[in-house]
């Protein structure tokens, strides 16, 4: 039988080509990413699945923080590096590697589970739920209907480039500010700024973007925006595009200046936004907002409820009402023992008393169920993004009590929609 267990770190190397070679990467690492792989990671939670000497599946967990709606900092136990070698799928070494993890996080004392899912049909079978979307925008600039004489913000800002140096300096502290207001959005490190500068190299072929920072009137930095150009030139006319890798701001003030900056570049004809919400504002910081057109839509953070009594009541409701949840927390592998098996986890009967100064939930008993749910549903709908009376036409979701969907959704449906800036 394929054995699951601890990386040591004589595994190491051996895990981290079975990484590559499931993603379907070069296979044999080079010294720098070996070092720049084992500084992320925390030994005892890096699984792989061996035959004999050879690894054949991968598995990373680390400790992250998510944003609840409201601004709570959520423990998470942040699932990545998940692969199976091809000639080893189908066997259930993914379900025996989750199974553990997840076991370890709820004995640790983790809220919730997240990861970014790179095939929607996975993950739904341990309990997650997509609970945020993301959506790429790109900008025809000469349709946009812009002004080509624009120099600069005219509200007294400044835009600056920066090196890699500066940002490292800038970026934590902005990016704190901004995921403690974003609902969906995740922790970042120090590694994670190292990585995105090129100080610590993950990938063979990494080269340096440019980094631009805009500073208030009053010498705030307030946005942060990192984007690489090509250069494509025809007939002897530019047409080189400007991909976004990432931008952060505190106020609409420096998102527009950001974009409009991005559109004024000579040379620019068109910019791709990256991995945006799906109600950020791009399209309509132009005059003509069909210059945005959305060239990507698709799931993005996914997450998983481990304490359904901590997770209800870290996040805040706009609304005041009682619901009482049945929670259905059942999942595994049929070829998976009980003891491996995710059941019992997070199920449960619950009552949310919800409302604008607080909440709190309580283990309900024989209580009266308004709603039937499983437990990645209630992730679907924990951030604030689903509709419950969707899920509930959709058969996901079960009323116990008619109008208990629309009652539910005065409660957790939110005025913005969650959105997380990272990959990871």
């Amino acid at each position: 039988m394929t054995d699951v267990r601890t990386v040591s770190e004589a595994d190491f190397e051996g895990w981290l080509r079975a990484l590559n070679t499931g993603f379907l990467r070069e296979p044999g690492p080079n010294e720098d990413q070996i070092e720049a792989h084992r500084r992320q990671c925390v030994s005892s939670r890096v699984l792989g699945a061996f035959d004999g000497d050879r690894c054949v599946a991968t598995f990373r967990s680390f400790a992250q923080e998510l944003t609840a709606v409201g601004g709570a900092l959520v423990p998470a136990n942040a699932i990545s590096n998940v692969t199976v070698t091809p000639t080893h799928r189908r066997r259930g070494l993914l379900t025996r590697m989750m199974s553990r993890d997840l076991a370890a996080a709820k004995e640790r004392g983790d809220v919730i589970a997240t990861l970014i899912a790179a095939e929607y049909p996975i993950y739904g079978r341990y309990g997650f739920g997509p609970a945020t979307w993301t959506t790429q925008w790109t900008v025809e600039v000469p349709r946009a209907g812009l002004d080509p004489r624009w120099s600069g913000p005219e509200d007294g800002g400044r835009i600056d480039l920066v090196d890699g140096e500066d940002l490292r300096k800038l970026g934590p502290e902005l990016h704190e500010r901004v995921r403690r207001a974003q609902p969906g959005a995740v922790s970042r490190d120090e590694l994670w700024w190292q990585k995105i500068t090129g100080t610590v190299l993950f990938i063979k072929d990494w080269t340096e973007p440019f980094f631009a920072v805009y500073r208030s009137a009053s010498g705030e930095v307030e946005g942060l925006v990192s984007y690489r150009s090509d250069d494509n030139w025809h007939d002897k006319q530019p047409h080189n595009t400007a991909d976004v890798s990432w931008l952060l701001a505190t106020t609409p003030a420096a998102e527009r200046a950001l974009w409009r900056y991005l559109c004024s570049i000579d040379w620019i004809t068109k910019v791709k936004s990256g991995w945006r919400g799906p109600d950020d504002l791009l399209p309509f910081f132009l005059p003509d907002p069909r210059a945005a057109r959305v060239t990507d839509h698709a799931d993005w953070l996914w997450v998983r409820i481990l304490d359904v009594v901590r997770a209800l009541e870290a996040r805040t409701y706009e609304g005041t009402g009682s619901l009482v949840l049945e929670v259905v927390d059942e999942w595994g592998s049929p070829r998976a023992s009980e003891a491996e098996r995710g059941g019992g986890l997070a199920g449960g009967r619950f009552r949310l008393e919800a409302s604008p100064e607080g909440a709190s939930c309580t283990p309900a008993g024989g209580a009266t169920v308004d709603l039937t749910l499983p437990v990645g549903e209630l992730a679907t709908v924990w951030l604030g993004d689903e509709s419950l009376v969707r899920l509930a036409a959709l058969g996901r979701v079960r009323e116990e009590r008619e109008g208990a969907a629309r009652k539910a959704d005065a409660l957790f449906r939110t005025s913005g929609r969650p959105w997380c800036p990272d990959i990871f």
